[in-house]
Parts: structure tokens; sequence; C-alpha cells
């Protein structure tokens, strides 16, 4: 996994030494299940979503620069219907909520998938509710495709998603803008 940078972000692998600042916002209520997984309830049930992290390696860490401290996770997956697409997800810390992180995360990760890794479709996808993630997606300039069901098998729940889509042509159209 490349290790990719912002102006106040170090997007790289999760390591070992991840495992207090990961649990120190994974463990606060409402986080999580922004992103359709439980808050986590002990060190030990971190320990085992961090280690799928470090061998899956498609989930960044973002690491803030100012302190080096973890402050949350950006993955880009396979999606399971579409084997040349990917779709992105990520979540942050409550703390830096607000703050334009998150934005400056996904501006990054969208170019590196379209000029180093030549992807042609990205998708990404919010719960209904979650107005923040929409901001983020619509600033990115992801386009709108469908609202549709998703379910968390973490929380045994489905949630109503709206869905986007964005193409390597439309991101190269607007990228100068």
């Amino acid at each position: 996994m490349k290790t990719l940078e912002t102006k106040r972000l170090l997007l790289r692998a999760f390591k070992p030494s991840d495992l207090e600042d990961f649990h120190a916002y994974a463990k606060i209520p409402g986080v999580g299940e922004k992103a359709g997984w439980l808050h986590h309830k002990s060190l030990a049930e971190t320990q085992t979503v961090l280690d799928a992290f470090m061998k899956q390696n498609e989930v960044y860490a973002l690491e803030l620069k100012e302190n080096n401290r973890v402050i949350g996770s950006l993955g880009i997956h396979q999606r399971s219907d579409d084997t040349v697409s990917k779709e992105i997800g990520y979540v942050l810390s409550k703390t830096y909520w607000g703050q334009g992180f998150m934005t400056e995360a996904v501006k990054r990760v969208v170019a590196h998938c379209f000029e180093d890794l030549e992807q042609e479709k990205l998708y990404c996808g919010h719960f209904v509710e979650n107005k923040a993630s929409k901001r983020i997606i619509e600033k990115v300039g992801f386009t709108f495709l469908t609202t549709r069901k998703y379910y968390s098998k973490n929380m045994d729940q489905h949630f109503d998603e709206c869905y986007y889509v964005l193409s390597k042509a439309d991101y190269n159209s607007t990228k100068n803008v």
C-alpha cells in the first residue's frame, strides 16, 4: 500500500502500534454506527479489526501530521458485483468531525485511484441520515445514482443508503476547476 499525503494527513497502512489510537475513536458510540458497524466494546475487538486491516491491505490509517495520531480510516474495497470498480468507505474520530479532514483524505484517495491505480469508476455511499458524509461525497464530485437497501451484518440491520458514482472522465473534467 502506497503512503499518500495531504496538507494535514498521512494516509498509510495500519500498523500494530495504531491499536490505542484506533480504539480511542472506534469505541465511541455513534462513530462506527454511521458506517454500518457497532462501536467497539473492548481493546480485543479493536485488535481483531486492526489485524484484518493489516492483512487485507486495503484500508488506510489517517494519521494527523501535527501529532502523529491515527484519527480515522479510509478503505478502497472491491465491489462484490463488479470486478473492475472500487468502492470507498471511511470513518473519522468524532473529535475531528466538521474540520475538513475527511474531504481532504477522500480527495487524495480518489486522485490515487484514478491516476495511479487506473480505475475507471469509484463508488461511495452514505446512510440517508448521515448528512456530513453526503456533503463530503458531493464536494469530491460524486454523482448520485440511487437510494438502496444496505444490510449491515455487524449490526444485523438494514439501512437506506444513498449511493454515488464518480467516473474517471468526470474526475478529469473537474480536477483542475
